[in-house]
């Protein structure tokens, strides 16, 4: 599946128009710090160990950082607005009502467990009366059509040769563990086991083995076996970032071939896809493995699979006893987390996730100022020209190449605080029934409106995220950076202090992403979001060089007790760490130069205020299985190592901190990674 690049933090940049910088605080605070480390030796633990103690892990919580204080702030922000809404009676169909009416069921508890788990089994009777294979296509069609994916997920994206027009892709789907190391690796047979426990428990829970009359313990055991086969023939997280791999264009009929056990044409037609002739097919081995899979796997664990998929995407919408059930395992065993949220909090987020840019209207008019967007493009082109300096001064790359880096860096769409046009929610009801209902239509709902784009078209502002996400991204099909309202807020930019701690924090940021436009994936693409080779041949071998560089430094680092951190798997966004951190230093040097940042405040020069700025927007607290969690499936690297790991590669950092040979962070000058 195409990697849409998320940084998870970035904020709003003010600027100084006065030629001499004013005398504003440092930004800095000492209590955050803990110079007990040295910052040649730990610069993390030096940078943010202070913050670390005065924020310990609660039981709700399996790491715990800046982000998450300002997702917190905001939860509270969404829940005030929600809240009042639900107080008030609006015109059914409206936002209002929506919003509203969807937020109180939502928190009503109490009615949940009176409607109990019938709703979902009388989405179950759909497969459970199937007595052959034969109608297995139609139960799996209609499965979809209620957004609940089983095996294969279809949607649409941009032609990777065509990124004007929208297409089919297929891609799979359907490990209930996430990862496959989770099934393929024997140092994880208590989780494994777990995992079993978990699914025999839910299915009693829902009353599957009584509708279908199985034996709980044995579906449990069969699907987790399939499961198994699956993750064997799942294509590797590493292939997956590889765009060359993961497109396949193939006309209807040859993907037919590769897994002639499903009638697809049947899967199509449901979701009004009987006319296309081709799509991309991610991983064209997976389907043809899934062809055996299916016709050799019991129908019963086929079925109680399906059955599984859709209770633990509806665990949160049923009973109390239900979510506990999921939250021991994934929670708990899988994360380490002792408590799950409140109820408030998980529901919030819920609503704001169903009805996005509804709710984004409502967040932007009241906690998004105008001028906020102004100063924010500004900042963002201070940092694009300094990445086009830098790739201009590049030593390793030809003119030609520069050239086309160049065009494509200016070419990047920039998207901050809120979209153009909102998206139209009038389809969708919200209706006074129950909670699990509503969310099936909006699955629904968000399916169709998702592939009723094929072959159309692609919208070049059309957002990936609300206004109220605390994230951002880099597109590679769109060459757009985009940054949402949400994020635009204090920890990341400290409006009363100095200019340097917002380009150590910010500045970054907004680097990073830039930089995801040049990293292993985003250099695949041109100015248009075309996959496609800009590259000398020579230019390419030599950002593969350093790539590797970095890779097998990364691969070096040890997370926890034996295991090391995956420099393949990370590679993406320690090149974008690397180029952020240069890219928004050099912008903050040339802001120096026209007096715009204090030299020295509270004893650090602002060079150091960069870097300790950086750290601390890393603060993080995490626990063990989280670490392990996130080593397998996410694809930035751990907080400690976005510092720890990057800086090290940042010429700058010597001089800022003096670092010198047998300083632990020390590296020699020609095992330093050199890449934009």
């Amino acid at each position: 599946m195409k990697k849409i690049a998320l940084f998870a933090a970035v904020m709003l940049l003010l600027s100084s128009c006065a030629d001499k910088a004013p005398q504003l605080p440092s930004g800095i605070s000492f209590a955050d710090m803990d110079t007990t480390f040295s910052p040649v030796n730990d610069f993390y633990q030096y940078s943010c160990g202070g913050w670390q103690k005065a924020h310990p892990l609660t039981p709700e919580y399996s790491s715990y950082n800046q982000f998450s204080v300002v997702f917190d702030n905001n939860a509270v922000r969404l829940n005030e607005l929600f809240s009042e809404m639900a107080k008030t009676e609006h015109q059914f169909g409206s936002n209002e009502q929506k919003v509203g009416d969807l937020f109180r069921i939502a928190m009503d508890s109490v009615h949940a467990e009176k409607v109990g788990v019938q709703p979902i089994v009388d989405d179950f009777k759909v497969f459970t009366e199937l007595k052959s294979f034969d109608r297995f296509s139609i139960a799996l069609a209609r499965q979809m059509a209620y957004g609940q994916f089983s095996f294969f997920v279809l949607y649409a994206d941009a032609n990777p040769k065509n990124s004007k027009e929208c297409i089919l892709w297929t891609s799979q789907y359907g490990l209930g563990m996430g990862d496959r190391d989770y099934y393929l690796n024997s140092d994880f047979a208590d989780l494994q086991q777990a995992y079993v426990q978990m699914m025999e428990k839910a299915l009693k829970i829902v009353k599957y083995d009584k509708l279908a009359k199985v034996d709980a313990a044995k579906m449990a055991q069969g699907v987790y076996e399939l499961e198994t086969r699956l993750a064997n023939a799942f294509m590797s997280k590493t292939d997956r970032q590889n765009p060359h791999k993961t497109t396949n264009m193939m006309t209807v009929a040859e993907w037919n071939s590769l897994i002639p056990s499903v009638n697809l044409t049947t899967i199509l037609e449901m979701f009004g896809l009987e006319k296309i002739d081709s799509l991309n097919v991610c991983q064209p081995d997976y389907f043809r493995a899934l062809d055996s899979i299916l016709t050799t796997t019991n129908l019963e664990v086929l079925k109680a699979y399906m059955a599984l998929n859709i209770t633990r995407n509806a665990s949160d919408y049923l009973t109390k006893e239900l979510s506990d059930t999921y939250f021991d395992f994934y929670g708990s065993k899988l994360r380490g987390t002792p408590k799950m949220q409140p109820r408030w909090k998980r529901m919030t987020e819920e609503v704001s996730d169903v009805l996005g840019d509804a709710v984004g209207q409502l967040y932007v008019e009241r906690y998004f100022p105008p001028e906020a967007k102004e100063r924010m493009l500004e900042l963002i082109e201070n940092l694009q020209d300094a990445l086009n300096a830098r790739i201009k001064s590049n030593t390793w790359m030809s003119r030609a190449t520069k050239k086309n880096a160049c065009e494509k860096l200016a070419s990047i769409r920039i998207k901050v605080g809120y979209p153009n046009k909102w998206r139209d929610y009038s389809a969708l009801r919200i209706e006074n029934d129950n909670l699990y209902l509503n969310m099936r239509r909006h699955f629904q709902f968000d399916v169709m409106q998702d592939l009723y784009k094929v072959g159309k078209p692609t919208d070049p502002d059309e957002w990936l995220m609300t206004p109220q996400t605390v994230n951002a991204y880099y597109n590679p099909s769109t060459n757009e950076i985009c940054f949402p309202a949400a994020i635009l807020q204090p920890p990341f930019f400290n409006y009363e202090a100095d200019d340097a701690v917002n380009y150590g924090g910010i500045g970054v940021v907004i680097g990073h992403e830039m930089t995801h436009g040049f990293d292993n994936q985003g250099r695949n693409f041109d100015k248009d979001g075309n996959l496609n080779n800009w590259w000398t041949e020579a230019d390419g071998e030599n950002f593969e060089q350093r790539a590797e560089s970095l890779v097998k430094y990364f691969n070096n680092i040890v997370v926890l007790d034996t295991m090391h951190a995956d420099g393949q798997f990370t590679l993406g966004e320690n090149i974008a760490d690397n180029g952020g951190l240069n890219v928004s230093f050099a912008a903050m040097k040339k802001a120096q130069r026209k007096g715009k940042i204090q030299k020295t405040v509270d004893g650090f020069t602002a060079e150091q205020r960069f870097f300790l700025s950086y750290g601390l927007i890393w603060a993080n607290n995490i626990r063990p299985e989280e670490i392990v969690n996130r080593t397998q499936t996410d694809e930035h690297s751990l907080a400690r190592w976005r510092v720890n790991g990057a800086l090290p590669h940042i010429d700058a950092f010597y001089d800022a901190f003096d670092v010198k040979k047998g300083d632990t962070l020390y590296l020699d000058p020609k095992e330093r990674v050199r890449i934009w």
